[in-house]
C-alpha cells in the first residue's frame, strides 16, 4: 500500500510541476502545528515573489486541518499525518476528493528538562512512562523524582503517529497534562524540571533537552536512512487537484532549489 502512495505523490507531484497556470488572489492554510513552521516559511517567501497572492495561515491541529478541508473552509490542510479512510469517506460524500502532498520529514523527538540526567530511552520506556506504569524517574535511570507526562491533544497527527509508534495503540493515562501545540509542549517541559514531552524536531531548542530513543538521535540523516525510530511523512492535502494559487503554491513547496530549502530553515527535513 506504501509503494502505491509513493508512486500516486511522485506522479502527482510531476503533473504540477508541468502544468501551473498563473493565478492571483487568496489561500487558505490550516492545521497541524508541526507542519506550521514549514507552511509559514514557504507561504512568507512564496508572497514575496507573488505579491498580489495573500495566504492566511491557522494551526489548531491536523484533525481540525482535515475537517476544514471536508467542511470547504481551507484551500490546503496541513496534516502530521496521513487521512484516514473515515475522513476520506466524509470529504467524498460532500464532493470533495482529497489529494496528499509529502512536503516533509519529521522525526518525534522525546524532551526532557535540561536539568534531568538522562541521555537515552527506548520505546518500552516511553511507553511505560505515558501509560502511567513509570512514576519515578530513577526506575529508568534518572533522578529521583516524580514524572509528570506531558502529551498533546488527541486532535493533534503528532498525538496520533506517537500512540501507533510508542504506545502501539494504547492510550496515553488520564493524568497526562495535554498541550495543544509543540511549542506549549516545549514551554511546559522547559519550565518543569520533571516533565517529559515529544515534540517535532522542528521545535528542539536550547530549552528542552532531547532524548536519544534506542541510543539514536533524532536528526536529518537518520530520519531519512530509518534508523531513528518515530520518523513519518509531512502532508498537505487539497480537496481534489489544486488549481490556480493553489496549484502554484504547491509546485514551489514541491520544488528543490525552491519551497524545500525553506522546509530546512524551518528545521525539518527535506524531500530531497
Amino acid at each position: 500500500m506504501k509503494s502505491k502512495w509513493i508512486a500516486f505523490l511522485a506522479a502527482a507531484a510531476c503533473w504540477l510541476l508541468l502544468a501551473a497556470p498563473s493565478w492571483a488572489g487568496n489561500i487558505v492554510i490550516k492545521g497541524s502545528t508541526t507542519v506550521l513552521p514549514v507552511a509559514q516559511k514557504v507561504a512568507e517567501a512564496y508572497m514575496k515573489q507573488q505579491p498580489d497572492v495573500k495566504i492566511s495561515l491557522e494551526g489548531g491541529g491536523s484533525g481540525n486541518g482535515i475537517k476544514a478541508l471536508v467542511d470547504g473552509s481551507t484551500d490546503i490542510a496541513d496534516s502530521s499525518r496521513f487521512i484516514k479512510d473515515k475522513e476520506v469517506s466524509l470529504a467524498v460524500s460532500k464532493g470533495r476528493y482529497p489529494v496528499p502532498f509529502a512536503v516533509a520529514y519529521d522525526c518525534i523527538v522525546p524532551v526532557v528538562h535540561p536539568g534531568n540526567n538522562l541521555e537515552n530511552i527506548t520505546l518500552d520506556q516511553l511507553a511505560r512512562i505515558y501509560k502511567g506504569e513509570v512514576k519515578n524517574w530513577k526506575e529508568i535511570g534518572g533522578p529521583d523524582s516524580p514524572v509528570v507526562v506531558i502529551s498533546r491533544d488527541t486532535s493533534s497527527g503528532t498525538y496520533e503517529v506517537w500512540e501507533e509508534k510508542v504506545l502501539k495503540g494504547g492510550l496515553v493515562y488520564p493524568g497526562a497534562l495535554l498541550q495543544a501545540s509543540n511549542g506549549a509542549i516545549v514551554q511546559a517541559v522547559s519550565k518543569n524540571k520533571n516533565a517529559i514531552g515529544y515534540v517535532g524536531i522542528g521545535y528542539l531548542n536550547k530549552e528542552v533537552k532531547a532524548l536519544k530513543v534506542e541510543n539514536v538521535a533524532g536528526s536529518a540523516e537518520t530520519t531519512l536512512n530509518g534508523t531513528y525510530p518515530i520518523s513519518r511523512p509531512l502532508f498537505m492535502f487539497t480537496p481534489g487537484w489544486p488549481k490556480g494559487d493553489t496549484l502554484n503554491f504547491i509546485n514551489f513547496v514541491l520544488h528543490p532549489q525552491k519551497g524545500q530549502k525553506y522546509v530546512a530553515e524551518a528545521g525539518f527535513v527535506p524531500l530531497y
